[in-house]
């Protein structure tokens, strides 16, 4: 962000963030305003002008561009498509000197990976991306330091990826990945969307996590999803057998008859242990 947006204050870019996050839930007010009660009859889902324009569009087999040329926190340059190697990545798209809501979502995310057993650099990696083209590799360094630390496996932050880059670049992975936002003049603010991208090995998009809060089991299950085999345990697959990712909700919840079926072939299971062992017992004893 430049000076000049910083000190036009945070005001209204807290209350575009706080309208983000009720947005999500039908409840967001005008920013800098208080939503007048709903008349009788009307719905209490007042969302502003500015996030009518704002939010995610899944684009789930997408490809993100792999030729685009960002520049790390260090000011190199570097090729998206050489950040994806054998392991998958979550994408954060947020703006390094956000007033709230991206150091919500890149809060909410350390948290949460540091209850993974996976770990950042080796089964997956983050690369967070900069939409506004005026920050550079100084923004960059800084939010990277602060995560990295946050995180605490890896002093040297190994996997973690902060980038920013052109206007041109950053139009080509948020339109690849349907991340819509919007500058506000008012404010000197980005109303935007809040969540992350989880993609495969090859740069595809495979799953969305809405919000500033992912619970670790959610982060797992999409890592596993989108490792395609090469990430996680046996147990991993079972419950991706339990659990299964709602598109419009941006979350795992419970496969309810997967869960039946599976208790019922364990019980079966069970019966036939028993029966066979005390089959044993009996034509022993009867010896």
């Amino acid at each position: 962000m430049s000076a000049g947006r910083r000190q036009s204050g945070t005001g209204g870019g807290a209350a575009l963030a706080l309208a983000a996050i009720l947005g999500a839930v039908g409840a967001a007010p005008p920013a800098g305003a208080a939503a007048p009660p709903p008349t009788a009859g009307q719905a209490a889902t007042v969302v502003p002008q500015q996030l009518r324009e704002v939010g995610f569009e899944q684009r789930v087999g997408e490809s993100v561009p792999l030729e685009a040329v960002f520049h790390d926190h260090t000011g190199a340059e570097v090729r998206l498509g050489d950040l994806l190697s054998e392991r998958p990545a979550i994408l954060a798209l947020v703006y390094y000197d956000c007033p709230m809501l991206c150091s919500l979502v890149l809060q909410g995310l350390t948290r949460n990976l540091r209850a993974l057993t996976l770990d950042v650099g080796t089964e997956f990696d983050v690369i967070a991306v900069s939409f506004d083209p005026s920050e550079g590799p100084a923004e960059a360094a800084g939010n990277r330091r602060e995560v990295a630390a946050a995180y605490g496996r890896d002093a040297q932050g190994r996997g973690w990826h902060f980038l920013t880059g052109s206007a041109e670049a950053v139009e080509q992975i948020t339109s690849a990945v349907g991340f819509r936002y919007r500058y506000d003049e008012e404010s000197g603010e980005y109303a935007h969307a809040a969540g992350i991208v989880i993609l495969t090995p090859d740069g595809r998009a495979a799953r969305y996590l809405y919000g500033v809060d992912f619970p670790a089991r959610d982060l797992r299950l999409a890592l596993v999803e989108a490792g395609e085999g090469k990430v996680g345990s046996v147990l991993d697959q079972a419950l991706l057998y339990c659990y299964r990712y709602d598109p419009k909700a941006g979350k795992y919840s419970a496969a309810t008859l997967n869960i039946v079926r599976l208790g019922g072939v364990v019980t079966v299971l069970a019966l036939a242990i028993f029966l066979t062992v005390s089959w044993r017992r009996e034509a022993r004893a009867g010896v």
